[in-house]
């Protein structure tokens, strides 16, 4: 049941990454991560009230949205400077980084099919960074490079404590999403002010854009499905990362439509290696 879950969480974020895309010609990162966010504690306001859970289980959390809050404005940074298609490709190798600190943390064991995918998703990477060269990307000196890069650490960091939360210390998934959504934007709101006034200066004006709304909706969607899989004690991290992460096609192929980019034949070499070094991955977990 958790994979079919998690499955359907991968449609959603795809199409929450394009959505996410297209919302940052209206306002700044930081204002989309609000807004989408402030919505989204809205729409799960409730169940603040219905699990109000212990201290511990606050600080747990307050900790996650700290991550959480540092992957997502890293990850719209790196969005606005470089082409979806990339960053998508790119943030594919995330289940890759979950997988190897899964054997550290909590003493997994990678087999040949695990090994022979890892050094696929390595291989897609590298072909990645030769072709983005053609978008005037340089992976050494790109700041969009290095936002990616702390996004996808992050991220993998996040989807770690993760499985910590959920099986280790078996918290209600609504729980977990809810206050920490709320945190996340006590967090940003936070961020801003703070910003605006070491700058002393209003930023970008605001514009209400209904994709804000459709972000919201599809973020709430995709992470609850999520949070119910990984509450699973059958559920394997590892497996959920990459499913997860496989989301990338519905990025890929929505965004190439809408977006026009450039050397798309290219980049879906490397997206086919890397899903490539996904099915052996998956594979070998089964």
């Amino acid at each position: 049941m958790w994979l079919f879950l998690i499955a359907g969480s991968a449609i959603l974020l795809g199409l929450y990454d394009v959505a996410k895309k297209h919302s940052l010609a209206q306002n700044a990162p930081l204002t989309v991560l609000l807004c989408t966010t402030a919505l989204t504690t809205l729409f799960l306001s409730p169940w603040l009230f219905m699990e109000p859970g212990t201290l511990n289980g606050h600080l747990v959390l307050v900790l996650k949205a700290a991550i959480v809050t540092t992957s997502w404005i890293t990850g719209m940074l790196a969005l606005q400077l470089l082409p979806i298609t990339l960053v998508s490709t790119m943030k594919a190798a995330r289940p890759v980084l979950v997988l190897v600190f899964s054997i550290i943390l909590f003493g997994e064991r990678l087999n040949a099919w695990q090994w022979g995918g890892s050094a696929l998703a390595l291989a897609a990477i590298f072909l990645l960074s030769v072709t983005s060269r053609r978008d005037g990307v340089d992976f050494v000196r790109s700041r969009g490079v290095l936002y990616l890069v702390l996004s996808i650490l992050t991220g993998a960091a996040s989807a770690l404590y993760d499985k910590h939360i959920l099986q280790g210390l078996h918290l209600d998934p609504l729980f977990v999403q809810s206050w920490t959504n709320g945190y996340i934007t006590l967090m940003l709101a936070g961020i801003i002010l703070l910003r605006r006034a070491l700058m002393h200066e209003a930023g970008r004006p605001f514009r209400w854009d209904w994709t804000l709304l459709l972000i919201a909706v599809l973020i709430t969607a995709a992470d609850a499905l999520y949070f119910f899989a990984l509450h699973d004690d059958g559920a394997l991290q590892s497996v959920i990362s990459m499913v997860r992460r496989s989301s990338v096609i519905v990025t890929f192929v929505v965004g190439a439509i809408f977006f026009k980019e450039k050397n798309l034949l290219r980049k879906s070499v490397a997206l086919f290696v890397m899903l490539v070094a996904m099915i052996l991955i998956f594979v070998g977990t089964l």
